[in-house]
Protein backbone atom coordinates (compact mmCIF):
# COMPACT_ATOMS: atom_id res chain seq x y z
CA UNK A 1 0.00 0.00 0.00
CA UNK A 2 1.57 3.04 -1.18
CA UNK A 3 1.68 6.35 1.40
CA UNK A 4 -0.65 8.73 0.55
CA UNK A 5 -3.30 6.02 -1.12
CA UNK A 6 -5.88 6.63 1.61
CA UNK A 7 -5.41 9.73 1.96
CA UNK A 8 -7.31 9.82 -2.00
CA UNK A 9 -9.32 6.66 -0.81
CA UNK A 10 -12.50 8.51 0.76
CA UNK A 11 -12.04 11.77 -0.87
CA UNK A 12 -11.68 10.36 -4.22
CA UNK A 13 -12.25 6.87 -5.14
CA UNK A 14 -15.30 5.92 -2.88
CA UNK A 15 -17.64 8.89 -4.66
CA UNK A 16 -16.27 7.49 -8.47
CA UNK A 17 -16.92 3.87 -7.10
CA UNK A 18 -20.53 4.99 -6.11
CA UNK A 19 -20.87 6.86 -9.69
CA UNK A 20 -19.75 3.94 -11.81
CA UNK A 21 -21.82 1.16 -10.08
CA UNK A 22 -24.65 3.81 -10.19
CA UNK A 23 -24.00 4.57 -14.26
CA UNK A 24 -23.45 0.53 -14.83
CA UNK A 25 -26.87 -0.19 -13.13
CA UNK A 26 -28.51 2.74 -15.02
CA UNK A 27 -27.15 0.68 -18.37
CA UNK A 28 -28.09 -2.86 -17.09
CA UNK A 29 -31.99 -1.73 -17.14
CA UNK A 30 -31.90 -1.76 -20.94
CA UNK A 31 -30.25 -5.18 -21.64
CA UNK A 32 -32.46 -7.99 -22.38
CA UNK A 33 -30.51 -10.30 -20.16
CA UNK A 34 -32.55 -13.68 -21.33
CA UNK A 35 -31.76 -13.27 -25.24
CA UNK A 36 -28.45 -12.08 -24.52
CA UNK A 37 -27.81 -15.15 -22.22
CA UNK A 38 -29.94 -17.73 -24.68
CA UNK A 39 -27.49 -16.50 -27.51
CA UNK A 40 -24.51 -16.70 -25.57
CA UNK A 41 -24.92 -20.40 -24.60
CA UNK A 42 -26.83 -21.88 -28.12
CA UNK A 43 -25.30 -19.60 -30.65
CA UNK A 44 -22.38 -20.19 -32.88
CA UNK A 45 -19.03 -20.52 -31.35
CA UNK A 46 -20.76 -21.12 -28.27
CA UNK A 47 -17.90 -23.77 -26.72
CA UNK A 48 -15.37 -20.99 -27.24
CA UNK A 49 -17.08 -18.54 -24.90
CA UNK A 50 -18.01 -20.87 -22.42
CA UNK A 51 -14.11 -21.98 -21.87
CA UNK A 52 -12.98 -18.79 -21.85
CA UNK A 53 -16.02 -17.88 -19.23
CA UNK A 54 -14.57 -20.83 -17.38
CA UNK A 55 -10.95 -19.30 -17.90
CA UNK A 56 -11.83 -16.53 -16.74
CA UNK A 57 -14.09 -17.61 -13.68
CA UNK A 58 -10.75 -19.73 -12.79
CA UNK A 59 -7.98 -17.26 -12.96
CA UNK A 60 -10.14 -14.06 -12.06
CA UNK A 61 -7.28 -12.83 -9.53
CA UNK A 62 -5.09 -13.18 -12.14
CA UNK A 63 -6.34 -10.91 -14.61
CA UNK A 64 -5.39 -7.10 -15.07
CA UNK A 65 -6.57 -4.94 -12.40
CA UNK A 66 -7.50 -7.72 -10.54
CA UNK A 67 -5.26 -6.82 -7.28
CA UNK A 68 -6.87 -3.25 -7.96
CA UNK A 69 -10.05 -4.36 -7.23
CA UNK A 70 -9.67 -6.78 -4.46
CA UNK A 71 -7.76 -4.36 -2.27
CA UNK A 72 -10.13 -1.74 -2.74
CA UNK A 73 -12.90 -4.11 -2.21
CA UNK A 74 -11.00 -4.40 1.22
CA UNK A 75 -11.42 -1.07 1.87
CA UNK A 76 -15.18 -0.42 0.80
CA UNK A 77 -16.21 -3.79 2.50
CA UNK A 78 -14.90 -2.47 6.04
CA UNK A 79 -16.56 0.94 5.07
CA UNK A 80 -19.81 -0.38 4.43
CA UNK A 81 -19.93 -2.89 6.72
CA UNK A 82 -17.74 -2.03 9.73
CA UNK A 83 -19.58 -2.95 13.33
CA UNK A 84 -21.28 -0.58 14.86
CA UNK A 85 -19.90 -1.11 18.46
CA UNK A 86 -16.67 -0.29 19.36
CA UNK A 87 -13.53 -2.71 19.56
CA UNK A 88 -12.11 -3.70 23.12
CA UNK A 89 -8.04 -3.53 23.66
CA UNK A 90 -8.02 -7.73 23.57
CA UNK A 91 -8.88 -7.43 19.87
CA UNK A 92 -5.71 -5.52 19.19
CA UNK A 93 -4.29 -8.73 18.97
CA UNK A 94 -6.89 -10.81 17.30
CA UNK A 95 -6.51 -12.59 13.59
CA UNK A 96 -8.85 -11.41 10.44
CA UNK A 97 -9.00 -13.99 8.52
CA UNK A 98 -9.52 -13.84 4.94
CA UNK A 99 -10.25 -16.58 2.33
CA UNK A 100 -8.89 -17.04 -0.89
CA UNK A 101 -8.32 -19.79 -3.87
CA UNK A 102 -5.31 -20.34 -6.27
CA UNK A 103 -5.73 -19.68 -9.81
CA UNK A 104 -4.33 -21.94 -12.22
CA UNK A 105 -2.38 -18.55 -13.24
CA UNK A 106 -0.43 -18.64 -10.44
CA UNK A 107 0.43 -22.03 -10.55
CA UNK A 108 4.58 -22.55 -11.42
CA UNK A 109 6.16 -25.12 -12.82
CA UNK A 110 6.09 -27.74 -9.78
CA UNK A 111 2.26 -27.62 -10.25
CA UNK A 112 1.72 -25.51 -7.07
CA UNK A 113 1.03 -22.29 -6.09
CA UNK A 114 4.01 -19.87 -7.04
CA UNK A 115 5.79 -18.28 -4.05
CA UNK A 116 6.02 -15.17 -5.71
CA UNK A 117 2.23 -15.15 -5.30
CA UNK A 118 1.72 -14.88 -2.11
CA UNK A 119 3.15 -11.44 -1.78
CA UNK A 120 -0.34 -10.14 -3.34
CA UNK A 121 -2.41 -12.07 -0.97
CA UNK A 122 -0.42 -10.34 1.93
CA UNK A 123 -1.91 -7.21 -0.12
CA UNK A 124 -4.98 -7.99 0.71
CA UNK A 125 -4.96 -9.74 3.84
CA UNK A 126 -3.01 -6.62 5.73
CA UNK A 127 -5.97 -4.21 4.03
CA UNK A 128 -8.67 -5.97 5.53
CA UNK A 129 -6.91 -6.46 8.88
CA UNK A 130 -5.36 -2.73 8.98
CA UNK A 131 -8.83 -1.25 7.74
CA UNK A 132 -11.06 -2.76 9.92
CA UNK A 133 -9.14 -2.35 13.05
CA UNK A 134 -7.40 1.44 12.63
CA UNK A 135 -9.49 2.82 9.94
CA UNK A 136 -11.91 4.65 12.13
CA UNK A 137 -8.94 6.77 13.47
CA UNK A 138 -7.18 7.07 10.17
CA UNK A 139 -9.44 10.41 9.50
CA UNK A 140 -8.75 11.61 13.03
CA UNK A 141 -5.11 11.71 12.51
CA UNK A 142 -5.10 12.98 8.61
CA UNK A 143 -7.08 15.74 10.20
CA UNK A 144 -4.29 16.63 12.57
CA UNK A 145 -4.68 20.38 12.43
CA UNK A 146 -8.00 20.36 14.13
CA UNK A 147 -7.44 17.06 16.36
CA UNK A 148 -3.83 17.69 17.09
CA UNK A 149 -2.78 14.36 17.93
CA UNK A 150 0.52 14.23 16.68
CA UNK A 151 3.05 17.08 17.57
CA UNK A 152 6.85 17.78 16.74
CA UNK A 153 9.63 17.92 19.58
CA UNK A 154 8.95 21.46 19.90
CA UNK A 155 5.06 20.75 20.46
CA UNK A 156 3.62 22.14 16.63
CA UNK A 157 1.05 20.36 14.99
CA UNK A 158 2.26 18.41 12.08
CA UNK A 159 -0.27 18.74 9.19
CA UNK A 160 0.08 17.01 5.66
CA UNK A 161 -1.55 13.94 4.29
CA UNK A 162 -1.71 10.74 5.86
CA UNK A 163 -0.66 7.81 4.12
CA UNK A 164 0.45 4.58 4.95
CA UNK A 165 3.75 2.73 3.64
CA UNK A 166 5.00 -0.69 3.19
CA UNK A 167 8.18 -0.62 4.70
CA UNK A 168 9.18 -4.84 4.02
CA UNK A 169 8.22 -8.60 3.52
CA UNK A 170 9.10 -11.60 4.80
CA UNK A 171 7.71 -15.37 4.15
CA UNK A 172 8.73 -18.44 5.16
CA UNK A 173 7.29 -21.42 2.92
CA UNK A 174 6.61 -24.63 4.69
CA UNK A 175 3.73 -26.97 2.51
CA UNK A 176 2.89 -26.17 -1.16
CA UNK A 177 -0.73 -25.15 -1.96
CA UNK A 178 -2.43 -26.90 -5.15
CA UNK A 179 -4.07 -25.63 -8.31
CA UNK A 180 -7.48 -24.35 -7.28
CA UNK A 181 -7.13 -25.02 -3.94
CA UNK A 182 -8.33 -22.98 -0.92
CA UNK A 183 -6.61 -21.89 1.61
CA UNK A 184 -7.21 -18.68 4.50
CA UNK A 185 -4.76 -15.81 5.51
CA UNK A 186 -4.61 -15.19 9.01
CA UNK A 187 -3.15 -12.08 9.75
CA UNK A 188 -3.07 -9.76 12.95
CA UNK A 189 -0.76 -7.11 14.80
CA UNK A 190 2.40 -8.54 15.78
CA UNK A 191 4.12 -5.34 17.78
CA UNK A 192 5.74 -1.77 17.15
CA UNK A 193 8.22 -0.11 18.02
CA UNK A 194 8.55 3.76 17.38
CA UNK A 195 8.58 3.66 13.65
CA UNK A 196 7.16 0.59 12.37
CA UNK A 197 3.88 -1.48 12.75
CA UNK A 198 4.37 -5.08 12.71
CA UNK A 199 1.71 -7.56 11.18
CA UNK A 200 2.33 -11.67 10.67
CA UNK A 201 0.30 -13.39 8.54
CA UNK A 202 -0.12 -17.47 8.63
CA UNK A 203 -1.39 -18.97 5.57
CA UNK A 204 -3.81 -21.74 6.31
CA UNK A 205 -5.38 -25.11 5.49
CA UNK A 206 -9.24 -23.88 4.87
CA UNK A 207 -11.82 -25.26 7.01
CA UNK A 208 -9.22 -26.66 9.59
CA UNK A 209 -9.34 -24.45 11.99
CA UNK A 210 -12.04 -21.67 13.74
CA UNK A 211 -11.33 -19.01 16.70
CA UNK A 212 -13.50 -19.63 19.47
CA UNK A 213 -15.61 -16.56 18.91
CA UNK A 214 -15.65 -13.33 16.72
CA UNK A 215 -15.48 -9.28 17.84
CA UNK A 216 -18.68 -8.05 16.36
CA UNK A 217 -17.54 -8.44 12.91
CA UNK A 218 -19.23 -10.50 9.98
CA UNK A 219 -18.17 -14.05 10.98
CA UNK A 220 -18.02 -17.21 7.83
CA UNK A 221 -18.38 -20.74 8.73
CA UNK A 222 -14.98 -21.19 8.78
CA UNK A 223 -14.63 -25.16 9.14
CA UNK A 224 -15.12 -27.33 12.23
CA UNK A 225 -15.15 -26.00 15.94
CA UNK A 226 -12.04 -26.26 18.51
CA UNK A 227 -12.26 -29.91 20.43
CA UNK A 228 -13.73 -29.69 23.26
CA UNK A 229 -12.25 -32.16 26.28
CA UNK A 230 -14.80 -33.97 28.95
CA UNK A 231 -14.31 -31.28 31.70
CA UNK A 232 -15.41 -29.00 29.26
CA UNK A 233 -12.19 -27.17 28.46
CA UNK A 234 -10.93 -26.67 24.98
CA UNK A 235 -8.03 -29.61 24.04
CA UNK A 236 -4.67 -27.78 23.62
CA UNK A 237 -4.12 -28.86 19.89
CA UNK A 238 -1.04 -28.35 17.59
CA UNK A 239 -2.60 -25.64 15.48
CA UNK A 240 0.60 -24.64 13.35
CA UNK A 241 0.11 -28.53 11.46
CA UNK A 242 -2.11 -26.33 9.46
CA UNK A 243 0.36 -23.72 8.67
CA UNK A 244 1.09 -23.38 5.23
CA UNK A 245 3.58 -20.28 5.04
CA UNK A 246 4.10 -17.01 7.72
CA UNK A 247 4.78 -14.15 6.83
CA UNK A 248 5.44 -10.70 8.56
CA UNK A 249 4.96 -6.80 7.37
CA UNK A 250 5.97 -3.62 8.57
CA UNK A 251 4.02 -0.46 7.88
CA UNK A 252 5.01 3.10 8.76
CA UNK A 253 2.57 5.81 9.02
CA UNK A 254 2.79 9.25 7.77
CA UNK A 255 1.53 12.75 7.85
CA UNK A 256 3.26 14.25 4.79
CA UNK A 257 7.13 13.04 5.28
CA UNK A 258 6.90 13.02 9.22
CA UNK A 259 6.66 9.62 10.63
CA UNK A 260 3.44 9.11 13.10
CA UNK A 261 4.17 7.01 16.36
CA UNK A 262 2.19 3.44 15.67
CA UNK A 263 0.52 3.52 19.08
CA UNK A 264 -1.14 7.38 18.24
CA UNK A 265 -2.84 5.47 15.39
CA UNK A 266 -3.75 2.70 17.71
CA UNK A 267 -4.63 4.81 20.18
CA UNK A 268 -7.05 7.27 18.39
CA UNK A 269 -9.04 4.18 17.56
CA UNK A 270 -9.47 3.15 21.40
CA UNK A 271 -7.52 0.15 21.29
CA UNK A 272 -4.89 0.95 23.78
CA UNK A 273 -6.03 1.09 27.88
CA UNK A 274 -4.68 3.75 30.28
CA UNK A 275 -1.49 4.09 30.73
CA UNK A 276 0.90 4.98 33.56
CA UNK A 277 3.15 7.63 33.05
CA UNK A 278 4.64 8.12 29.51
CA UNK A 279 3.37 4.38 29.01
CA UNK A 280 4.16 3.82 25.68
CA UNK A 281 5.83 6.48 24.15
CA UNK A 282 8.39 6.46 27.50
CA UNK A 283 11.95 5.12 27.82
CA UNK A 284 14.93 4.93 25.71
CA UNK A 285 12.74 2.82 22.86
CA UNK A 286 10.24 4.57 23.33
CA UNK A 287 7.47 1.64 23.91
CA UNK A 288 7.84 1.70 28.10
CA UNK A 289 10.29 0.38 30.59
CA UNK A 290 10.01 -2.66 32.02
CA UNK A 291 9.16 -1.11 35.41
CA UNK A 292 6.64 0.45 34.52
CA UNK A 293 4.99 -3.40 33.19
CA UNK A 294 5.32 -4.41 36.61
CA UNK A 295 2.95 -7.56 37.35
CA UNK A 296 -0.39 -8.61 35.60
CA UNK A 297 -3.52 -8.86 37.81
CA UNK A 298 -6.92 -10.17 36.73
CA UNK A 299 -6.71 -12.04 33.76
CA UNK A 300 -9.70 -11.03 32.56
CA UNK A 301 -9.47 -7.64 32.04
CA UNK A 302 -7.13 -6.52 29.80
CA UNK A 303 -5.26 -3.34 30.45
CA UNK A 304 -2.22 -1.78 29.74
CA UNK A 305 0.54 -4.53 31.28
CA UNK A 306 -1.49 -7.33 29.20
CA UNK A 307 -1.43 -5.26 26.04
CA UNK A 308 2.78 -3.89 26.79
CA UNK A 309 3.33 -7.67 27.86
CA UNK A 310 1.53 -9.16 24.55
CA UNK A 311 3.79 -6.43 22.35
CA UNK A 312 6.94 -7.40 24.14
CA UNK A 313 6.70 -11.12 23.37
CA UNK A 314 6.17 -10.08 19.51
CA UNK A 315 8.87 -7.69 19.73
CA UNK A 316 10.94 -10.26 20.19
CA UNK A 317 10.68 -11.94 16.67
CA UNK A 318 10.32 -8.53 14.95
CA UNK A 319 13.21 -7.13 16.54
CA UNK A 320 15.26 -9.92 14.17
CA UNK A 321 13.31 -8.91 11.29
CA UNK A 322 13.77 -5.17 11.61
CA UNK A 323 17.90 -6.07 11.81
CA UNK A 324 17.99 -7.16 8.43
CA UNK A 325 17.07 -3.55 7.13
CA UNK A 326 21.09 -3.19 7.76
CA UNK A 327 21.64 -6.44 5.06
CA UNK A 328 21.53 -2.72 2.04
CA UNK A 329 25.11 -2.25 3.70
CA UNK A 330 26.59 -5.77 2.12
CA UNK A 331 26.09 -3.97 -1.54
CA UNK A 332 29.59 -2.84 -2.59
CA UNK A 333 28.41 -2.67 -6.61
CA UNK A 334 30.61 -5.48 -7.40
CA UNK A 335 33.60 -3.97 -6.33
CA UNK A 336 35.29 -7.24 -6.45
CA UNK A 337 33.75 -8.58 -9.82
CA UNK A 338 29.93 -9.58 -10.79
CA UNK A 339 29.40 -12.96 -12.48
CA UNK A 340 27.52 -11.42 -16.05
CA UNK A 341 24.40 -9.48 -16.69
CA UNK A 342 21.82 -11.44 -18.46
CA UNK A 343 18.85 -10.64 -20.40
CA UNK A 344 14.86 -11.06 -19.94
CA UNK A 345 15.20 -10.44 -16.21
Amino acid sequence: MAVGTLALFYPVFVPASAAAVAYAGHRALYVDWRLLLTNFLTGPGRISRILLVMFFLTNWKSLPLAWTVRVFHAFLYHVVRRPKKTLAPRSLFHFSVTSSRTSLLETDYNMHKSNSTYFSDLDVSRSHLITHLLGPAMPRVGDNAKNKLVLGRDGEVIKGSFGIGLGAVFCSFRKEIAPLQGYEMWSRILAWDRKWLYIVTHFVVKGKVRPTAWDGGPGGRMGPTRVVAADGTTEVHDWSKFVIATAMSKYVFKLGRFTVHPAIVVEANGLLPPRPGDGWRGGETGCGTLDELGEINGQNEWGWRHVEQERRKGMEFAQHFAALDGTNALFDGGEDGAIGSFPLG
